[in-house]
């Protein structure tokens, strides 16, 4: 960890200690919330490539296994065309990240 001394207006620091409280968390937490979610914008794609990156198929298939097994809700269901789409864009964005 590094750290940074900032001056912020009362306005905008009690604008902060506020929305920590409502949201839980230490009035620093959000401020790097704030601070990674901006830098994500600024960079989506990288974010993303980086963040998949990190990632773990045996991770996510243990995650997976704890939601329970039902039948989908009326509508929510994949068809054959949308999954062969899904499985397209999936497949073309990471090959272009």
């Amino acid at each position: 960890m590094s750290r940074i001394e900032l001056d912020l207006p009362a306005s905008i620091h009690q604008a902060v200690q506020d929305a920590a409280k409502r949201d839980g968390i230490s009035a620093r937490q959000l401020i790097v919330n704030a601070i990674t979610e901006k830098l994500a914008g600024l960079r989506p794609t990288a974010y993303l490539a980086e963040r998949a990156s990190r990632g773990s198929k045996n991770h996510f298939a243990r995650v997976l296994a704890k939601v329970p097994a039902r039948k989908p809700l009326k509508g929510d269901v994949i068809t054959p065309r949308l999954r062969r789409a899904l499985r397209a864009r999936i497949t073309r964005d990471v090959d272009s990240a």
